[in-house]
């Protein structure tokens, strides 16, 4: 049975950090890119970074670019996000997910159709 478990959430004021960590279970985690996407309320979902299977080659939104790190660990199955520099803007709830390299760049079209884990809220206010 797959399981992402998000975590890492929370509170935090502008300019503030965060690490958001997606813990993986129930199929081979190497095999599979993954994705950390986010909804803020009344958005539409937003794939925020996404990084290849081995981990060599990573992908971020505009408008997290150079605040936002992807990384992942394969041997504890776990994807994390660090997050820097903090914006309101970046208040949602942040979910992770695996698939293709191509196809993570089009999971939020299917969105309600799709397994997600409970996601993490993130909220950035002074």
């Amino acid at each position: 049975q797959v399981q992402l478990v998000e975590s890492g959430g929370g509170l935090v004021q502008p300019g503030g950090s965060l690490r958001l960590s997606c813990a993986v279970s129930g199929f081979t985690f190497s095999n599979y890119a993954m994705g950390w996407y986010r909804q803020a309320p009344g958005k539409e979902c937003e794939l925020v970074a996404a990084i290849t299977s081995a981990g060599d080659t990573t992908n971020y939104a505009h408008s997290v670019k150079g605040r936002f790190t992807i990384f992942r660990d394969n041997a504890k199955n776990t994807v994390y996000l660090q997050m820097n520099s903090l914006k309101p803007e970046d208040t949602a709830v942040y979910y992770c997910n695996a698939d293709s390299w191509l196809l993570l760049f089009r999971l939020c079209d299917e969105f309600s159709k799709l397994y997600w884990g409970q996601g993490t809220q993130v909220t950035v206010s002074s």
